[in-house]
């Protein structure tokens, strides 16, 4: 939208080519969805893969070298490992970033609900750090969650550093939480639609395009770094009988069960150490005793324990070990997250599935010994239906499986539990494991969804960047013809050196001239108590700007500099921007 060329902005007050390039991908849908969804998969990507090296590096570090340090005190050194870790991570988090604390996946939806998708860069670094101490140091928690923080926290710093609208920045949240997942499990899918169902919670075309480019930019790292293959080994399933299918809808009700158990461990470990008068920064120490104990003689639930739920796929444990591990597991993640600590609950969920399914089929096997399905299909089921029930996420799940072991097979079996498991949880309790830990803090996420439009609208989305200007110098008679040629109502005032001066109206025009004053100067006439707008402020602000002083029009000025005038809003503009917002959102204009 744009007025007639009358007296532009002077040349002064044009911007350098760079500056230009800034706001024309500020502002440009089409530079946004290509550059700025790249940038973020590529960061995401980068980060992962940063990320992982850490782990391997933290991991040897406690475990090797720990050994050989406190090797004189025989196997019981293992105790002290995760204790020492705990030491390092409490006062990391809580003296440089809080929001590093916990799972990572509430804070980046809490950003996108009370924050308007803004993240602070360095949390990007304290998790990456207080992350892979906490796995390397045996803390029973996943690194999906961290890297899905520290993509989302890359997005917003993007996003943040370019002044990026709030939908946008948002935006850019949800691609880094989608390229995190897909660069840690080589799964793109399951990246996009997780970042649709978790993060942004609405499937729309509008974001759909950015989060495609930046899961794909992430995947392309992945592979090039780690190579492409599924994140999991597995057998070939294969579904043998349709009498088969039974069983998967009672082990849909079994993982249900558990997911919901895990949700209420986890948040009660949480309640019990907040309730314990000790500092913050020690109550992972005292968690990581905790760990300490029950990996000394069950060392299998230290760390993300991808390599027992291999074990677990191909149905190499023993029933007695599995039941052990499944409860086991639940509640090391639980303290280990409780107590502070810093970690996701994805792998957590995999590796609970997982047990539960392989014990499901062994138990299956014990009591109707013609039963011919492998353990390990159950297995992989549960891997998925967990996590499906704790997250309220059955298609993010399913795709996960599915593209974390490429076997197509498994998808009818996959789906019945998954569904099962997620509409079970959902009816037990309306809360994810994720959304969970936001409602106990106050913070209402049906709000979010509800959220005003006008309050999703910023100013830059609807202002009119050629604008015309009269200058301070010019006569009330040849301003006059130019508001009578162009039908506007008033102009922006720029004085000699090009700077916002005042505004002028028809109203304050036609009462000059009927006072003969054809010959004055504008300045004579103009208004310099200016009510002014600025970038970033919300349709909704605007409006109330207006209705307060009864005007049509607001100037748009730089925050840093109140005298120099960026553009124009008006009440035509505001509705153009408001109608453009409602259709991109679907939403049909009657």
């Amino acid at each position: 939208m744009k007025w007639l060329n009358f007296n532009r902005l002077s040349s002064k007050n044009i911007k350098p080519r760079s500056k230009e390039l800034i706001y024309y991908l500020r502002t440009s849908d089409a530079s946004f969805f290509l550059i700025f969804s790249i940038l973020v998969g590529l960061g995401a990507g980068f980060g992962a893969i940063l990320f992982r090296w850490l782990i391997l590096q933290f991991t040897n570090l406690f475990f090797v070298k720990g050994e050989d340090f406190l090797g004189f005190i025989g196997h019981y050194y293992i105790i002290l490992i995760p204790v020492i870790g705990g030491m390092i991570v409490g006062p990391l988090i809580h003296f440089f970033a809080r929001e590093a604390k916990g799972h990572g996946v509430p804070e980046v939806i809490s950003s996108m609900v009370i924050n308007s998708g803004r993240i602070r860069p360095r949390v990007a670094i304290v998790k990456a750090l207080a992350s892979s101490i906490c796995i390397g140091s045996g803390g029973s928690v996943g690194r999906e969650g961290p890297i899905i923080q520290i993509g989302s926290a890359i997005g917003s710093a993007i996003g943040q550093l370019f002044t990026l609208t709030e939908e946008k920045t948002k935006t850019l949240v949800a691609c880094g939480a989608a390229a995190g997942i897909a660069a840690t499990f080589n799964a793109p899918l399951g990246g996009i639609f997780f970042a649709m169902e978790v993060i942004l919670r609405e499937y729309g075309l509008r974001n759909f395009s950015s989060v495609v480019l930046s899961s794909v930019t992430a995947t392309v790292i992945s592979r090039h770094f780690l190579g492409d293959h599924p994140a999991f080994q597995t057998p070939a399933f294969e579904l043998y009988s349709l009498l088969d299918i039974p069983y998967y809808f009672v082990f849909g009700l079994l993982t249900a069960l558990t997911a919901w158990l895990f949700i209420k461990v986890l948040y009660k470990s949480e309640d019990i150490f907040n309730s314990l008068k000790i500092p913050e920064y020690i109550k992972p120490a005292t968690g990581g005793l905790i760990i300490g104990l029950i990996g000394l003689y069950f060392p299998q639930i230290f760390g993300v324990g991808y390599e027992v739920i291999e074990s677990s796929v191909n149905g190499e444990l023993a029933l007695g070990v599995i039941i052990a591990l499944v409860f086991l597991k639940i509640l090391a993640t639980s303290v280990t997250l409780g107590s502070g600590g810093s970690g996701g609950i994805f792998a957590p969920s995999l590796f609970i599935g997982a047990l539960l399914g392989e014990g499901f089929g062994k138990l299956a096997y014990l009591i109707f010994p013609g039963t011919i399905i492998p353990p390990g299909a159950f297995a992989l089921v549960g891997m998925a239906a967990v996590f499906a029930g704790t997250a309220h996420a059955p298609i993010s799940a399913i795709l996960l499986l599915f593209e974390m072991t490429g076997n197509y097979e498994i998808l009818p079996p996959l789906m019945i539990s998954c569904v099962i498991s997620a509409i079970l949880v959902r009816w037990i309790s309306k809360n994810s494991i994720y959304t969970m830990k936001l409602v106990r803090k106050g913070i209402d996420i049906e709000k979010y969804k509800e959220i005003d439009l006008m309050e999703n609208i910023t100013v830059s989305e609807a202002m009119i960047i050629d604008v015309i200007a009269v200058q301070q110098s010019d006569s009330i008679k040849k301003v006059g013809l130019m508001i009578k040629s162009t039908n506007h109502r008033g102009f922006p005032v720029l004085g000699e050196n090009g700077k916002l001066a005042g505004i002028v109206t028809r109203e304050d025009i036609n009462k000059a001239l009927r006072k003969g004053n054809t010959e004055a100067e504008i300045e004579t006439v103009m208004t310099t108590d200016i009510i002014v707008c600025y970038t970033n402020e919300s349709l909704k602000t605007a409006l109330h700007k207006m209705a307060k002083r009864n005007i049509g029009r607001i100037p748009v000025v730089d925050r840093s500099d109140m005298a120099h005038l960026i553009g124009i809003v008006t009440r035509k503009s505001l509705i153009t921007a408001y109608n453009l917002a409602l259709e991109r959102r679907g939403i049909k204009i009657r």
